[in-house]
């Protein structure tokens, strides 16, 4: 081998450090799993593409978005505009400003409490993009450094998403933006365009709802939020209406044009919807493209989404798992976290119980809506006699302290047993209360339970005991 920077390089190249476990995103199902086999004495690498750890989650989704919520709840008045009216203000000029600064202290909080764990569990990192160079060795390059290669005896993908962003839909970054753009902004618009109700399109248009913003929502589909109980969808569709919120359901987008520097939607039924901002949140993709997968064996879909086994959560390359939004549904950080850790345990030889049949959906939109177990029309298609009790939170003391002249909770019996098949509330504190029904639903309760506990009073917690009682009586009449 000749001498000289060349062969420093080639034989640079050559050493490969070894690790127990190589994780490749440092988001909630990749930090989960790090963390977890660090703690079952594993040697573990956290490879992550951005300049901090954190991932998707912590720098331009779930926490972003949640921290945008609450500022704007607060900063606004929102949840005091039931007694001092529509009016009422907490800050009259808010800024987009105001809403960064919360936002930057909050990512700076979450990204010190990751790296302190990481430190402590002695779980190394590395800043750079990952591709497999075989099945057991990647490749991170990293700006301005030479590629170096790790090997690892077990690897997680947990590479998240990106948004889908097609080619003919104008982003140019300040008018037409994707939902990790939108978390940036320079300054609040007076009127927003959303193309998608999804659940981060729905977050968003109802966040900016909050602020006064004029907001479109735009469906291709005639319906939206499939997943949740109709009942509670008309509900929470009724109450985005009465403040303002245009929805457009089975409107598909013919094209998006410039009007005076402002995007216009075009939509094919001939109608126009003019905006100051676009935020096109119609579905995100798996960011597993720079992968090299064709070097492990591995194909994505479409979506570019892995195929796993929904109980370890392997691939079909049995040392390789994925976890969290790269394997699709239901692509939750709560479901995401726990994902990694059964890859972790699994992946080491560490047995675990089977995991409880439900768990929650959160959507942090203004109101919330968080439900648990089975929709009145999947008890419908199961064919289970049944019957709902419905509980309206200004029934409770704590709603009118509160000053709630709306929020919801329906909770669903089976007849034959009086167990419980499922929970949904929309309003207020909705994604901290689905928990009691989350906890009764797993344990197997019944009405019961419901109907003979004390709850603390005042509290919300008390629409349980309300749409639990209605239940009875409609199954006692019946």
């Amino acid at each position: 081998m000749p001498d000289g920077p060349q062969s420093a390089l080639l034989a640079d190249h050559a050493r490969v450090a070894s690790f127990d476990f190589i994780v490749i995103g440092s988001g909630p199902s990749g930090r989960r799993a790090a963390i977890q086999a660090a703690k079952l004495g594993r040697s573990v690498l956290v490879v992550e593409k951005g300049r901090r750890v954190g991932g998707v989650s912590v720098h331009t989704g779930t926490i972003p978005s949640k921290t945008l919520r609450e500022t704007v709840l607060n900063l606004t008045g929102w949840r005091e505009r039931g007694f001092y009216g529509r009016a009422y203000r907490v800050k009259k000029d808010l800024q987009a400003q105001d809403l960064m600064n919360r936002l930057h202290m909050t990512l700076d909080h979450e990204v010190d409490v990751l790296e302190h764990q990481f430190a402590r569990n002695a779980v190394r990192t590395v800043v750079g993009m990952a591709r497999f160079v075989d099945p057991h060795v990647i490749e991170v390059t990293t700006d301005g450094e030479n590629p170096r290669r790790f090997r690892g005896e077990k690897i997680l993908l947990a590479v998240g998403t990106r948004p889908f962003r097609p080619d003919d839909v104008p982003f140019d970054g300040h008018h037409v933006l994707d939902s990790d753009e939108i978390v940036e902004i320079e300054q609040l618009p007076r009127s927003l365009t959303v193309v998608g109700a999804g659940v981060i399109g729905v977050e968003y248009a109802t966040i900016f709802s909050a602020l006064d913003v004029a907001v479109t929502l735009v469906e291709p589909r005639e319906t939206f939020l499939d997943f949740i109980d109709r009942e509670l969808i008309a509900d929470f569709t009724h109450q985005l209406r009465d403040r303002g919120v245009t929805i457009r359901l089975g409107a598909k987008v013919a094209g998006i044009t410039f009007e005076h520097g402002r995007p216009v939607t075009l939509l094919e039924s001939g109608r126009t919807i003019r905006s100051e901002l676009l935020l096109y949140a119609a579905g995100r993709v798996g960011a597993t493209d720079s992968l090299n997968l064709a070097g492990c064996g591995l194909t994505a879909d479409h979506r570019g989404r892995l195929a796993v086994d929904a109980k370890t959560f392997q691939t079909s390359v049995p040392h390789i798992y994925s976890a969290g939004d790269a394997i699709g549904f239901p692509s939750l950080a709560s479901t995401a976290m726990e994902q990694g850790r059964i890859a972790a345990c699994h992946a080491f030889g560490i047995p675990l119980p089977p995991a409880p049949e439900f768990f929650p959906y959160g959507i942090y939109s203004v109101p919330e809506i968080s439900t648990v177990g089975m929709s009145e029309e999947e008890v419908r298609r199961r064919a289970i006699p049944y019957e709902c009790g419905i509980a309206r939170f200004r029934e409770t003391s704590r709603g009118h302290i509160m000053g709630l002249s709306t929020g919801m909770m329906k909770m669903i019996f089976a007849l034959e047993t009086r167990r419980l098949l499922g929970v949904h509330i929309v309003g207020e504190g909705a994604t901290e209360l689905v928990h009691i029904g989350q906890a009764v639903l797993n344990l197997s309760g019944t009405l019961d339970y419901f109907i003979e506990n004390t709850f603390n009073y005042p509290t919300l917690a008390e629409a349980y005991k309300i749409a639990a009682l209605d239940a009875w009586n409609r199954m006692v009449r019946a």
